[in-house]
């Protein structure tokens, strides 16, 4: 195949003369720092869209970046094929096709790209549909006004003795409830409208944490230099324009204090040296560095070069810590799928489960996770302890297979005859 094997390394090296940071970047043309860490390391195709997108950020051309345009459109019919699962000898053959049909070529992965953004989409306005505590408060207000409306045209509409007096103020309620449903309806149009990436579209305070890792690349050097104290911490949280809420504040603080616990323990530099010597697993590090599963699991995480995603829940199953990894959809709101192995986890603390994986609907990535479950804090008699799981994420190497399938969450999951569903998808016939 004709595609260049050295595209992330040139924007690597693009990104470092222009004195751009990785995670700025990756905010920029609005992917996860931990994708594009993926790319520039060669471990990601790169085609399309995405690839007029660096190139527009870093101010060059695309032929710059890789050997030139029909690169990234053979780049672009590879990940169709890949997503599609196609197999055997027509499947290297992309090179071939484009050059043969270029136009086709163009449709082909043009079509893709627009599939990929609108199962996306469905996914993330669903999420908001279903659970989005703002959207649930104006849906009701826009509901309470119809109603208010609907109330006093029945009383003038049926009661033919009104007074003109009661008859106008019964009017003049009516136009002010009409006013209130425009702005009502007008607001949520806004705010379903609302770009993603602006600096004050978070809706919650899981959101306000989870940009606030982000922006810091989920790696804070001053807590890994020794800055571990509880001043020290508020200090990191204080230089945060991110965390607008008490709330927010509050779980940035623990995770943070989480961050410390672990460091103190285990250092990056101790855990690169030990991945550099026995590799990724994280069972074999934690027997090599003596150290808890759980914490070579979020310590590995933080490892930017590896490109990892992780996902924390308490007992109940609720995320309360998520680091994106791109190809695996962690609903922002509501239940996750309940085939995930860190949900497995919780039944059986102390146990380590290894699986590959890969979500319904997405493109053809797999993943190899790690999952296992730690009681939280110190014991108490005839207490019961406080359960959490953690699932490590990492992107399985190519060629080791496509792993077993699992959903984001049921509904945008199109597998209907899944044991575990508990509410119809909006992707399915007839919903």
């Amino acid at each position: 195949m004709a595609g260049d094997t050295l595209t992330g390394s040139r924007i690597r090296e693009k990104r470092i003369m222009g004195g751009l940071k990785q995670a700025d970047l990756a905010r920029e043309i609005g992917i996860s720092a931990s994708y594009l860490n993926l790319i520039e390391h060669n471990r990601r195709r790169i085609g399309g869209k995405l690839l007029l997108n660096i190139a527009g950020a870093l101010e060059v051309e695309p032929q710059a970046l890789t050997e030139g345009a029909e690169a990234a459109l053979i780049a672009s019919l590879q990940e169709a094929a890949d997503q599609a699962g196609m197999t055997g000898h027509e499947a290297t053959k992309a090179d071939e096709f484009a050059g043969r049909f270029p136009g086709w070529a163009e449709v082909l992965a043009n079509t893709r790209k627009r599939v990929t953004a609108l199962e996306q989409t469905v996914e993330a306005l669903t999420d908001r549909l279903a659970h989005d505590p703002h959207l649930a408060a104006s849906m009701h207000e826009l509901l309470s006004t119809a109603a208010a409306i609907r109330s006093t045209a029945s009383i003038l509409a049926e009661t033919e003795t009104l007074q003109p007096e009661w008859r106008d103020r019964f009017h003049a309620n009516i136009n002010e409830d009409s006013h209130r449903l425009s702005e009502s309806a007008a607001a949520i149009v806004t705010y379903l409208e609302a770009d993603p990436d602006a600096a004050d579209a978070a809706s919650s305070p899981q959101e306000e944490v989870e940009q606030f890792l982000s922006s810091h690349a989920f790696s804070f050097a001053r807590i890994e230099e020794g800055a571990r104290s509880s001043d020290e911490i508020n200090a990191i949280l204080d230089d945060a324009p991110e965390l607008r809420s008490h709330a927010a504040r509050y779980i940035a603080q623990n995770v943070l204090h989480q961050v410390a616990d672990d460091a103190a323990v285990l250092g990056l530099n101790d855990l690169r040296a030990a991945v550099a010597k026995h590799g990724t697993d994280p069972m074999t590090l934690a027997r090599a560095l003596r150290c808890d599963v759980p914490r070579v699991l979020r310590r590995l995480a933080a490892l930017q070069e590896l490109g990892a995603g992780l996902v924390v829940c308490d007992r109940s199953g609720t995320v309360i810590f998520r680091k994106s990894i791109e190809g695996f959809t962690v609903p922002r709101h509501g239940a996750c799928c309940p085939l995930w192995p860190l949900f497995g986890a919780l039944g059986d603390p102390g146990a380590v489960l290894m699986a590959r994986i890969r979500q319904f609907s997405r493109a053809d990535v797999a993943f190899d996770s790690y999952a296992t479950s730690e009681a939280v804090g110190l014991p108490e008699y005839n207490v019961r302890p406080l359960v959490q799981g953690v699932m490590l994420l990492l992107p399985a190497q190519a060629g080791t297979g496509q792993g077993a399938d699992v959903g984001s969450t049921c509904r945008v999951c199109p597998h209907t005859e899944c044991r575990a569903r508990r509410e119809p998808s909006v992707l399915s016939v007839g919903v």
